[in-house]
């Protein structure tokens, strides 16, 4: 079942994050409209902004819970608090960030905090979404930004073209390089994402341990490893105690 974590910022607001997994079922966006409310609320119970998504550098501003649900984008920033941002994904990364705000933040008084939710493919990264989303916190106020990677395909299973691997190295740094288990060129997605970051002046390491690869997990649903269309989500949320 999903992986939970809550966490106390330094100014008090408590963000928390949800990685789902095969058992809280198929969060893909096209599924049935009842079931799939149901399956959203049993993993966040707050209004959800999620995504239609297109391997993108799309980046929407919640300025309300569940605004821009639906729309095409692939991130999702907010200071509002009780404001789910989702990601769904089969072996792209699930980036979920956070920072304090200073002097409150979001909506009344009171600690707060800004979080985002961003979808990372190798073709958003390289369009820059990652830095899209941090520089979307900034402007809302984040102070420093941590963040964490959920289950996404490993550079094992990642068999990955020269060319597309070349120009990725070159904007993200030589990390991205990887190897499958029979040695064939590979992207690494978590490096490729740590790169993005860096780039920003983000250079925290991802909190939790390193993430489960979709392709090889009986946990998780992959679409480059088994054809499956159905999709696991990374959500996030912040309020105060």
């Amino acid at each position: 079942m999903a992986d939970r974590q809550s966490r106390e910022l330094p100014n008090g607001a408590v963000v928390h994050t949800v990685m789902s997994d095969v058992g809280d079922g198929d969060l893909a966006v096209h599924g049935e409209a009842a079931a799939l409310a149901e399956r959203r609320r049993r993993l966040c119970p707050h209004p959800w902004t999620w995504l239609r998504q297109v391997h993108g550098d799309g980046l929407v501003v919640v300025s309300v819970p569940a605004q821009h649900a639906g729309e095409t984008a692939d991130a999702s920033v907010t200071a509002v608090p009780d404001a789910a941002l989702a990601v769904q994904v089969a072996d792209c990364a699930p980036v979920l960030l956070w920072a304090p705000v200073a002097g409150g933040g979001g909506q009344g008084d009171g600690p707060g905090a800004v979080v985002a939710a961003v979808h990372a493919g190798w073709k958003g990264l390289e369009a820059g979404v990652v830095a899209r989303a941090v520089e979307a916190m900034r402007t809302l106020g984040a102070g420093a930004i941590d963040w964490t990677l959920g289950p996404c395909i490993s550079p094992a299973a990642y068999e990955f073209g020269a060319a597309d691997l070349d120009r990725l190295a070159a904007r993200l740094g030589p990390a991205v390089r990887g190897a499958t288990e029979d040695g064939h060129p590979a992207l690494d997605l978590g490096a490729a994402v740590a790169g993005a970051l860096a780039a920003t002046g983000v250079t925290a390491p991802p909190c939790g341990p390193p993430p489960a690869c979709t392709a090889t997990s009986g946990r998780h649903f992959s679409h480059r490893g088994r054809g499956e269309s159905a999709r696991q989500v990374g959500v996030i949320w912040w309020d105060r105690p």
